[in-house]
């Protein structure tokens, strides 16, 4: 028998956008008491900061931390790079394939592992993160194989997962669902996307600019649920 969550600490990954807080929503419905990361990684805006600083106090969070990284310094990424420009398309049907220029090096694996830092010192057993391996931009550490991969290895590196084996959990709860049940799913939860930002390379004043491919794939989502997306100047 599992054993019961009520009360329970989980560490979330909260970006500020349209997966985490659904991510975070749900993990909130199973009764976690919620611990919120976020970071300040060298990104080429701060907007999404600010919507998860308002995403953590619209839903309760028992804390949040904004963690300064820099990974800016080894650039190599549309994201992190003023040099090199975020791609712009007229469609979701024009996307390019391959690994995109806007893939961040290592992030989510540097991410999950301060998150795994965290719980230890939380003894929290569980690590929540909204990353999506159907409607996404193809990046290598949002597949199945690297969450997998990630929980066996936070069982091998913590004195939780020594002591207890198998103890730590890394959810994943959107890995296999389309943008357009991100969103249902959320608007069932009540989360209120106008909070969030999904936008890599957003106007001033935060409005998305409508065509990099977070923002494509994101107004599908809401095309599809017969919504407009909040977020859409």
């Amino acid at each position: 028998m599992s054993e019961p969550v009520a009360g329970r600490p989980a560490v979330v990954l909260l970006s500020g956008g349209l997966d985490s807080a659904t991510c975070l929503a749900i993990a909130k419905r199973e009764g976690y008491a919620l611990h919120a990361i976020s970071f300040r990684y060298g990104q080429r805006h701060g907007y999404e900061l600010e919507c998860a600083r308002r995403l953590s106090g619209q839903m309760g969070v028992a804390s949040h931390r904004v963690v300064d990284i820099n990974l800016a310094q080894f650039g190599g990424s549309a994201l992190t790079d003023g040099d090199i420009a975020v791609p712009k398309s007229d469609s979701v049907e024009s996307l390019p394939s391959g690994i995109p220029v806007t893939y961040v090096p290592a992030r989510n694996t540097v991410f999950l592992s301060l998150a795994l830092a965290l719980a230890e010192t939380l003894d929290a057993r569980d690590l929540f993160v909204g990353v999506n391996a159907l409607d996404y931009s193809g990046y290598p550490d949002c597949r199945p194989e690297f969450i997998e991969a990630f929980e066996r290895l936070a069982n091998l590196a913590t004195r939780i997962g020594v002591e207890q084996p198998g103890a730590i959990r890394v959810h994943a709860p959107l890995l296999h669902w389309s943008k357009a049940q991100i969103i249902a799913r959320g608007l069932e939860l009540g989360v209120d996307y106008s909070l969030t930002n999904s936008c890599y390379d957003p106007l001033e004043g935060g409005a998305a600019c409508g065509r990099c491919d977070a923002c494509l794939l994101r107004r599908r989502g809401f095309e599809q649920n017969g919504l407009e997306d909040p977020s859409t100047p």
